[in-house]
């Protein structure tokens, strides 16, 4: 029988996860149109997907910058991030970009991501103490930390617990700065090739309606 409390916290998750990809839409088709990059500053990656069928522009997300970031430490790593709310949608999002098979655990603090921006010094025990569990008992050779929360946490980790500690967030930075080095094309980009036929849609912002209206190069 499954826990209640845990299929309401998954059915929570799913349902920030949806309005955090429309957000991510929408803030792209306000503001994107100078870009030339986006990094998808949520860890997670809502909308990562959507975003490169409507860039022309690299996308960077958070969970492949970090995770590729993390390999250069060693094949195995664990995630260690505020709220136990987003444990399943992590394991989720990292199967859908094939990137589990180099995970050895999620391990999550009580205080969330902004609680932990608020009082990083109250949590730094708590988040060195999964640092040592993902290293010490699940094997990991290196800790992702998850989320915009916990930036500039990771060099006094890695002073705590003496192992390799990745920001997500810097991770994504650097893979944007990168992409931008390459030059037109270079990272993760939007489509090509071809001509998307227009999507009519309703009750958008008229922003958003207008790009996804727009015919785009599709893959």
């Amino acid at each position: 029988m499954k826990d209640p409390r845990a299929t309401a916290a998954g059915r929570t998750a799913k349902r920030q996860t949806a309005l955090a990809i429309h957000a991510a839409l929408d803030c792209f088709a306000r503001s994107g149109a100078r870009a030339d990059c986006v990094l998808l500053a949520c860890f997670g990656d809502p909308g990562l997907d959507a975003l490169r069928e409507v860039a022309a522009v690299p996308v960077i997300g958070l969970i492949e910058a970090a995770v590729a970031e993390g390999a250069r430490h060693g094949a195995r790593y664990s995630i260690v991030t505020g709220g136990a709310l987003w444990r399943d949608m992590l394991r989720e999002a990292l199967q859908a970009r094939g990137l589990e098979a180099g995970l050895a655990s999620i391990l999550t603090v009580a205080p969330t991501g902004a609680e932990i921006a608020a009082d990083p010094e109250g949590a730094l025990a708590l988040l060195a103490q999964a640092c040592a569990r993902a290293i010490g008992e699940d094997g990991a050779q290196t800790v992702i930390l998850g989320g915009a929360g916990l930036v500039g946490l990771a060099r006094r980790l890695e002073e705590l617990t003496g192992v390799p500690v990745v920001c997500s967030i810097e991770a994504g930075a650097r893979a944007a700065f990168a992409a931008l080095a390459e030059g037109p094309g270079g990272g993760a980009s939007g489509a090509s090739q071809g001509v998307a036929a227009p999507v009519e849609s309703a009750g958008l912002s008229a922003a958003l309606a207008d790009l996804l209206a727009q015919s785009r190069p599709a893959r």
